[in-house]
């Protein structure tokens, strides 16, 4: 198929003041606070901080401010066209355009030199510079001439860079991890910066041949990203990473589709639709999503990219969630103008009447292994269970097999403590020093001290679901993820939701040797504690 660069006013051709007056105006607002804006400094040391004491926040909440201000002043610029904000925006670029590199301090170990100070002799892409190629590409696309009136020469430095430090690398190696080339397994790494490169190519290449064939080397990339999902959709990284994930194969396919002119089509393939029906499939109520893994138990999926995707597969229930979910405020804090763009163009319609979420009654995983049940469809009234089997090499594992969480009317009852704030301990050989990532701080059985242990030969056995009208459960043997020194032969669990009455955990384990202590773990949330009953083992 012949790919063109994209044109976004060719695929949809409506002026910026067709846009209603409310969203110019908020965009405007927002753009108004930020004249003569002081772009946040940058140094060495501060980004040194990382190898120095592993503080991660330090660094990033300025370096993210940097691009989040830039996406506002552009989209304002775009919206009123009065040139009022180009001053500024030059001073963002060029500021962008002097770092030294665009991702974070935590991702330097890609480099030869290791984490430290980036070497600029060898650029490498990591999410945030991948996001900030995207995002420089769209501003020199929008704004394009304009640009020249400041000066002729800020198109040509971001095309320079952008080339050096984005196309050129990802044109030249195969051996960045989230490729997955050479049977590399990836995560949402993968289509997260493939769908920044995609943009990049489609906007900022001009030979037509280079960007043909960047364009497939993306496509084989993205083809590893979906060989790593089983045919049930699920993200093993949980909900709050669909949205880099599973919301970011989104972002690729509506850039191709609307590259190619509606020709690349893959929205009746039904791993793509797989994949986007886990959103829903995981919600509990409210603002609460199963978190698993790395996750937040509050969650605010983009409502905009909910329901478009939902349009995309038809599906009538993920686009009832788009519809349900509070819509985005505003460009956010990394600055993905290309999603922002998307939801301008193609907005949700207004709801008649205020929007239900879909609330599926159970859905199992199959793949992943993950159980979620709730007393009756359509309603958070009663009980809400979900657990989960799988195995502890997952991407953001936490050594959980056999957990679970309960929610009571749509609160949360037995939880689980998602993730602390990322620092150097988190993604190393320590992580599972942090508490967070261990057996004993989830609903799970510690045998004289030991808990599950990580890897992929740690993995639940016998696994078995069944559902009906009265109820949902799932047995599995998780003894195979802990040690020989737990000296388990096997530990059955059976996790029961009987609908309209109550959630029943059985425990059936057999051990090699004499234990002086089994300790059964919960995190409670304090609303509900009365409901509780000591289980009978």
């Amino acid at each position: 198929t012949d790919i063109y660069t994209l044109s976004l006013h060719d695929a949809l051709p409506i002026s910026w003041q067709a846009l209603p007056e409310s969203i110019r105006q908020k965009y405007t607002f927002e753009a108004e606070k930020l004249p003569g804006y002081n772009w946040p400094d940058l140094p060495a040391t501060l980004f040194l901080e990382f190898r120095r004491n592993g503080n991660r926040s330090h660094y990033e909440k300025p370096h993210f401010e940097r691009r989040t201000r830039l996406g506002q002043l552009v989209l304002a610029e775009c919206m009123e066209g009065r040139g009022r904000f180009l001053d500024d925006i030059s001073n963002g670029i060029w500021a962008i355009c002097e770092e030294s590199f665009w991702g974070l301090p935590a991702h330097m170990s890609a480099q030869k030199a290791g984490n430290g100070l980036p070497d600029i002799a060898e650029p490498i892409v990591d999410l945030f510079a991948a996001e900030t190629a995207s995002l420089l590409a769209w501003t020199h696309y929008l704004l394009g001439e304009q640009l020249d009136s400041v000066s002729p020469l800020i198109r040509p430095r971001i095309r320079l860079e952008i080339e050096r430090r984005m196309l050129q690398p990802c044109r030249t190696r195969e051996d960045f991890g989230w490729m997955g080339f050479h049977d590399r397994s990836v995560n949402n790494w993968n289509p997260w910066i493939n769908s920044n490169w995609l943009a990049c190519v489609l906007l900022m290449e001009q030979d037509k041949e280079t960007r043909d064939r960047t364009v497939v080397k993306i496509l084989k990339s993205l083809d590893r990203f979906l060989a790593g999902y089983g045919d049930d959709g699920g993200c093993d990284e949980g909900p709050s990473y669909w949205g880099r994930a599973g919301a970011s194969l989104f972002d690729n396919l509506e850039l191709l589709h609307s590259a190619s002119n509606g020709q690349l089509n893959f929205y009746q393939a039904p791993l793509v639709q797989e994949i986007g029906r886990y959103i829903y499939r995981v919600h509990i109520a409210g603002h609460y999503f199963v978190n698993f893994a790395d996750g937040p138990g509050v969650l605010t999926p983009t409502a905009e990219l909910v329901y478009r995707y939902g349009k995309r597969i038809n599906d009538s229930r993920m686009m009832q969630l788009g519809l349900f979910l509070p819509r985005s405020s505003g460009i956010g804090r990394i600055a993905s103008i290309g999603r922002e763009l998307a939801g301008l163009w193609d907005p949700m319609p207004a709801a008649a009447t205020p929007a239900t979420a879909p609330l599926i009654r159970d859905h199992f995983f199959k793949d992943v292994q993950v159980m979620v049940a709730r007393a009756q469809a359509g309603s958070s009234k009663g009980l809400y269970v979900a657990a989960k089997g799988g195995h502890n090499a997952e991407s953001h594992n936490h050594n959980d097999i056999g957990h679970y969480v309960i929610y009571l009317d749509g609160q949360p009852m037995i939880v689980d403590a998602g993730v602390g704030t990322y620092t150097a301990k988190t993604f190393s050989p320590q992580r599972y020093e942090i508490w967070t990532m261990q057996s004993a701080y989830h609903s799970l059985p510690t045998i004289d001290g030991v808990m599950q242990a990580p890897g992929r030969e740690f993995a639940a056995r016998a696994v078995r679901y069944t559902a009906d009208n009265s109820k949902a459960e799932l047995q599995l043997d998780i003894a195979a993820a802990y040690p020989a020194e737990a000296h388990l032969q096997n530990w059955l669990r059976t996790i029961r939701l009987q609908r309209n009455e109550h959630v029943m955990v059985k425990e059936n384990y057999r051990l090699t040797a004499q234990a002086r202590e089994i300790t059964l773990s919960w995190l409670r949330s304090e609303e509900h504690t009365s409901e509780l009953q000591s289980p009978n083992t």
